[in-house]
């Protein structure tokens, strides 16, 4: 009897239930705090400080899980063998289970035969069954022999590689130092009918024998000088491939063939144009339109980093086999809701997010497709010019640097053509490309304000606790030269460098500060303070007498303007946390702007932010202020940030120290700007807009005290005044407003009404006084006051009335006219609606369009018009 992919996953956690194992969930596809990894790729994931004995008393020592694995990098990469093989997925779950210091090897191996061959769960023939053991492991294939009684020809022994210790395929390692330990793994034969050879030999590509369970047995150490000691507890970590055990179960030959993938591939199938289920293509978009689905479920989006580069990857490349499948058009989101009801347990999880899903996977490619096409072209004709069977570097980085097409699309793409791509001159061109900048003879900043480069010049800056310091003035810069003095021309702008200051630069979204320099001799006003490398620039001019170089001067900052900004700066760190809280842990700061009267925040997000969830945020903030919570400031070693998971916010390049701000455990975030000391200083937290400035990137703005407080003034006011029209209170404006739309709908009808009783006696007037053509109704009007919505209504109600005819109707304006043609679908045949216009277009100077039963067009020589509505009746009559 056949078994569906959740009746197998049940009997697995069922099976081991019995044995006395704690079912516990599968971890999320984000590892918890473990930086090794970008995603889960295996069930003991979750279960790492257990494997490396870091817990000493464990709460459990059994436990089974179903575990959903992200295998695209990394050790374990299966991204380029999906589509081409049939039992490999970026995407899969493994079902597992574990032992802590209590069962081993022969009850591990005695369970995983159980479950296999008994009849009362999966019932495989036992004659189909060989397993692979760690050739030194004699414990493991004295079980397999003697108590399970597998012949000994169906155990193969695999040994190390090069005769290296401990690299064989089946001596299993968490990494390079740590828990380690032999393992065996069982294979099932499909049978003599199919492709392969058994397991262990190096040739084994077909799909004879899949590997569908593997048992690990975690009994070593591994220490730095490649010695092995015992573990002072011993574990067990096992896994079996779902989707390989249904394909069996089910059986049919390939994975894809399961319950969980041909409703998606079906679909896929009657949006392309082959009829081969088990086409390459449809296999990689089925397989990926799953991971993709599944990533975003745990509110990952697409971006060039990390997570969203890994998700960015998968959608592309589904896009690259649609297209090859001839889907021109947005084809990724239409897959989501029957993806969704194939996904068994699963589907109330997907289904929660399944707008957001949709969303994200239409803006994704909607922004990719165009790429893609560009660089298909061009990358097609590159090919074409090949003399050999390898694609120039510096091709491939023209696809990548002007088009934005990925070398890892390009690579795949030449991959299937056995081209191959020449990577290093990619990299060499990549690396040219990064030190040209270096190279620059200017010092130049994010504004695009350049200084000549001096390799002397250097500033410090002191200003996190200070307003005012004494300086030395070090360099002046005027028209991109050194003088000795600030020139006396109050209309001429340039910079001073001093040795230490506190005027903040603008950096890190941030606004520099603005100020005075000043000392007995003469005054220099800041107007904007610019970053230029490690060199902080004063921009302004002299407003009185004279200053020079080596001056000792006072400089000091606008202190009102600095606090406001620091206001909406701490408040930008609130909002960022709080956004995080309330939409996911998806949200990533993209850019921001921090000014004295706002701040503006981007952000990636997939859709709008309705009213409650503003509110909520604002809240949040707000309560956060209220608090009064101490802000504090600390050093550390960016190494040490990096382990602690500190959101770097403004994804720059960082020294080997840091600065992390924190405000209570709520914000702890890498920054380098000025902040309030306690949150209480912000005052008022508002929004005051939230928009779209790209795909799938928000803004929102927002400001702080005074000018918080002045907004809400100003929404009072407005209130007030729209009360005051309304001659009643502000308290009762939405139930007048309520009372007017309600009136207006109304009148509205009672309009309508009139209307369409005007138009049914029109309808009526013309239909009596029509002209017959050889058996078609004829009719032709002119208005003056008739809209295009009434005219066509009225064409209809003629179509309805008349059965047969051709209607012309007429409405002139004061410098044009707009008519629109009705033809009945029986008259159309002979004479068609848009033929007809494209007449009147041609002989008019005008323009227009339509189909055979209904066409609209305007024209501007109403002079011609008339002579043209009395030839067109003579054309009507000589055509019919």
């Amino acid at each position: 009897m056949k078994k569906t992919t959740d009746e197998i996953r049940e009997m697995f956690l069922c099976f081991f239930k019995e044995k006395k194992h704690i079912i516990l969930p599968g971890s999320s596809l984000i590892p918890e705090n473990d930086s090794s990894l970008l995603f889960t790729n295996s069930g003991m994931n979750q279960f790492k400080k257990l494997f490396l004995e870091k817990t000493v008393n464990p709460q459990y020592t059994r436990v089974t899980t179903t575990q959903n694995c992200l295998r695209t990098g990394g050790k374990h990469n299966d991204f380029k063998n999906v589509g081409y093989t049939s039992k490999h997925h970026t995407l899969f779950e493994m079902l597992g289970n574990f032992s802590f210091g209590d069962y081993f090897k022969k009850e591990a191996i005695i369970y995983a035969w159980e479950f296999l061959t008994s009849k009362i769960w999966l019932n495989l023939p036992k004659k189909n069954l060989w397993v692979t053991i760690y050739e030194h492991d004699l414990e493991s294939y004295n079980i397999w022999k003697n108590i399970i009684k597998i012949e000994k020809e169906k155990i193969i022994k695999i040994g190390n590689k090069n005769k290296q210790k401990y690299t064989s395929e089946n001596f299993w390692q968490m990494s390079d130092t740590g828990p380690c330990g032999p393992s065996t793994e069982i294979f099932y034969d499909k049978g003599n009918n199919l492709f392969g050879k058994p397991p262990g030999n190096n040739s084994n590509n077909g799909i004879r024998f899949i590997e569908i369970w593997n048992i690990v047995f975690m009994q070593f150490n591994k220490l730095n000088n490649g010695n092995i000691v015992k573990l002072s507890r011993h574990a067990i970590d096992t896994g079996m491939g779902l989707e390989r055990v249904a394909a069996i179960m089910q059986n049919v030959t390939s994975n894809y063939e399961i319950d969980l993938f041909q409703p998606t591939i079906n679909l896929i199938v009657k949006m392309s144009q082959t009829n081969n289920l088990n086409n390459i293509h449809i296999n990689i978009i089925a397989d990926h339109i799953r991971s993709s689905s599944f990533i975003i479920s745990e509110n990952i989006v697409p971006s060039n980093e990390k997570h969203g580069y890994v998700l960015r990857r998968i959608i592309r490349r589904a896009i690259q086999h649609g297209h090859k499948l001839g889907i021109k058009s947005l084809f990724l989101h239409k897959l989501v809701p029957t993806l969704i009801n194939s996904m068994g347990i699963y589907k109330p999880i997907l289904e929660k997010k399944q707008k957001q899903i949709e969303s994200i996977l239409q803006l994704e490619e909607s922004k990719f497709i165009n790429t893609l096409e560009k660089g298909l072209k061009l990358l097609e004709i590159e090919i074409s010019k090949l003399k050999n069977n390898v694609l120039k570097g510096e091709i491939a980085f023209k696809l990548y640097d002007t088009f934005g097409f990925p070398i890892d699309l390009t690579t795949e793409i030449c991959h299937e053509k056995k081209i191959s791509v020449d990577m290093l001159e990619f990299k060499k061109n990549l690396k040219n490309q990064k030190k040209k900048a270096k190279k620059a003879q200017f010092f130049i900043n994010d504004t695009g304000i350049t200084i000549p480069r001096k390799n002397s010049i250097s500033s410090n800056f002191i200003g996190y606790n200070i307003k005012t310091s004494k300086s030395s003035i070090t360099n002046i810069i005027f028209d991109n030269t050194y003088l000795q003095t600030v020139p006396k021309d109050k209309h001429k702008k340039g910079m001073l460098i001093l040795d230490n200051t506190p005027f903040y630069p603008e950096l890190g979204g941030q606004i520099g500060d603005i100020g005075e320099i000043y000392n007995t001799n003469g005054i220099f006003a800041v107007y904007d303070t610019q970053k230029f490398g490690d060199v902080i620039g004063h921009i302004g001019k002299l407003i009185s007498g004279n200053l020079s170089i080596n001056d000792i001067v006072h400089a000091t900052i606008d202190s009102g303007r600095r606090s406001m900004i620091q206001s909406n700066h701490s408040a930008t760190h609130l909002l960022n946390s709080s956004l995080r809280n309330i939409l996911g842990n998806h949200i990533f700061q993209k850019g921001s702007y921090i000014t004295n009267q706002f701040l503006r925040f981007d952000f990636s997000h997939h859709s709008s932010i309705n009213l409650q969830n503003i509110q909520k945020i604002e809240s949040v903030v707000n309560e956060k202020i209220n608090q009064n919570i101490l802000v504090k400031t600390e050093i550390m070693e960016f190494k040490e940030a990096k382990n602690k998971n500190i959101i770097a916010i403004f994804q720059e390049k960082y020294g080997e120290k840091v600065r992390v701000l924190s405000i209570d455990n709520f914000s702890i975030e890498l920054c380098c700007g000025t902040h309030v000391k306690r949150t209480g200083d912000i005052g008022l937290f508002k929004i005051i807009s939230e928009k779209s400035v790209s795909s799938g990137i928000r803004r929102i703005e927002a400001v702080t005290g005074k000018i918080a407080i002045s907004i809400i003034h100003k929404k009072e006011n407005e209130l007030e005044d729209i009360a005051t029209i309304l001659k009643t209170k502000s308290k009762n404006v939405k139930d007048n407003i309520q009372k007017i739309i309600s009136k207006n709908k109304e009148l509205e009808q009672k309009l309508k009404n009139l209307y369409t009783k005007e138009n049914r006696k029109l309808v009526n007037k013309l239909a009596n006084n029509c002209v017959i053509v050889k058996n078609v109704n004829v009719i032709m009007q002119t208005f003056s006051n008739k809209d295009s919505k009434t005219l066509r209504n009225i064409i209809d109600q003629l179509k309805n009335k008349l059965k047969s005819a051709i209607i012309i109707l007429v409405n002139i304006f004061e410098d044009h006219a707009i008519f629109i043609i009705g033809i009945t679908s029986n008259v159309s045949k002979k004479i068609s609606a848009s033929k007809l216009l494209n007449i009147f277009l041609k002989k008019l100077n005008g323009k227009g369009g339509g189909k055979d039963v209904i066409a609209e067009g305007s024209v501007k020589n109403l002079i011609a018009l008339r002579e043209e509505i009395t030839n067109i009746k003579n054309w009507i009559s000589s055509n019919l």
